[in-house]
């Protein structure tokens, strides 16, 4: 079904929940949170995928999404246990980091998704389709706007803070 191989359903389900559970926490809290319960299935969810892409990928640039997955992964999850001796930077990296690893989940999914549906006739059968151009240019200017909405919300945060101290 769709041309997916069995290792290639492995990865699929698996990195499949990140997306529910990044849009759930973006919604709730305005970032992945790391050290919550959704961050850590994310986090394995996210492992999951990025780890059996190695097993599954055809194309090279997808080894190099799946290297960078697991580069901000790794920072933004490292960053959650570095604030004591970061600071306010360990949070803006953190935030930052894991944002850009829901864009790394969004860009070959939408891509995928689109090859592949509706079975046997799908949308875009050229990687140089308008419609999946635009489709990733949607997902990166997203990507530019909520990271700015964060850092802006993670200022203030910090400056609401810093009044109640004084």
């Amino acid at each position: 079904m769709f041309g997916i191989s069995s290792l290639g359903w492995v990865h699929t389900i698996g990195s499949l929940p990140a997306i529910p559970l990044a849009i759930y926490m973006l919604a709730r809290y305005g970032r992945i949170r790391a050290r919550s319960v959704p961050g850590a299935i994310y986090f394995i969810s996210m492992l999951v995928g990025a780890l059996t892409v190695f097993l599954v990928a055809k194309r090279p640039e997808s080894n190099f999404i799946a290297v960078l997955t697991l580069v901000f992964l790794l920072l933004g999850f490292g960053m959650s246990f570095a604030a004591s001796w970061l600071g306010r930077l360990a949070r803006y990296v953190e935030t930052i980091a894991l944002s850009v690893t829901v864009f790394l989940l969004l860009v070959p999914a939408v891509s995928e998704t689109l090859r592949r549906v509706p079975d046997g006739h799908p949308f875009v059968t050229d990687l140089k389709s308008p419609l999946l151009l635009g489709a990733q240019g949607v997902l990166l200017l997203v990507l530019l706007v909520g990271v700015t909405a964060q850092v802006i919300a993670l200022r203030r945060q910090a400056r609401s803070r810093a009044g109640m101290v004084s």
